[in-house]
């Protein structure tokens, strides 16, 4: 494709509207309703975001995972602790939260600090996880290099051998993160690039909304 062709790429939003006064007070309110909605639109990974972190060196790096759970306390997601985001956010508890859903011409963009949840949290999620995911948590050194794909498979089948009782226990370096939430910014797709874009700002114990330009 010649850069031409993609400067030609462009699509006009027309669906939806979003005002101050239709969303709701609070935003994990206003998050619910439009998952809601994304789950009865038998959208591929409704619940894939795109978890953006930096290092201790303020380097930004960013990678698609799945959201698990939310409510008023955050949101949250599992990983290996000893993966690229995990060693960044021990270094830096700032994360970004972004979800895309172009089949309804909407992002959420959400800013908050991550903290591991707690070790019991962690073992619940993890034992319910099918099988061969639990046996891959165990088996991937998840960021380090690799020097052979075999390498990996064959860690797979010492594993299998290992937990074939279907007992796989927890790894000590594997769990998950909750965001706690101070900023949300729901877009909604509008002609002309005229998008409707609606903020919260947690404000003590309230959040603020405001309008933004698109």
């Amino acid at each position: 494709m010649s850069d031409g062709e993609l400067t030609d790429l462009r699509r006009d939003y027309a669906r939806e509207t979003l005002s101050r006064s239709s969303v709701a007070h609070s935003p994990f309110v206003q998050f619910s309703k439009w998952m809601d909605e994304v789950l009865t639109s038998q959208i591929i990974d409704p619940n894939a975001m795109m978890v953006s972190t930096v290092d201790a060196q303020c380097r930004p790096s960013s990678r698609v995972v799945l959201l698990k759970d939310f409510d008023e306390s955050g949101f949250t997601f599992f990983t290996n602790y000893e993966s690229q985001k995990g060693r960044d956010l021990a270094a830096n508890q700032n994360i970004v939260l972004h979800f895309f859903w172009p089949e309804l011409e909407r992002q959420i963009n959400i800013s908050g600090a991550a903290a591991k949840t707690s070790r019991e949290e962690s073992e619940a999620y993890f034992k319910s996880r099918p099988f061969e995911s639990r046996i891959g948590a165990w088996a991937s050194s998840q960021s380090s290099v690799l020097r052979s794909r075999e390498e990996l498979e064959n860690r797979v089948e010492e594993l299998r051998t290992q937990y074939a009782d279907g007992n796989v226990p927890l790894p000590p370096f594997w769990g998950g993160f909750r965001v706690t939430p101070f900023r949300f910014e729901f877009w909604q797709g509008r002609p002309s690039r005229l998008h409707d874009r609606i903020c919260y700002n947690v404000n003590g114990d309230t959040w603020k909304i405001e309008r933004l330009y698109p």
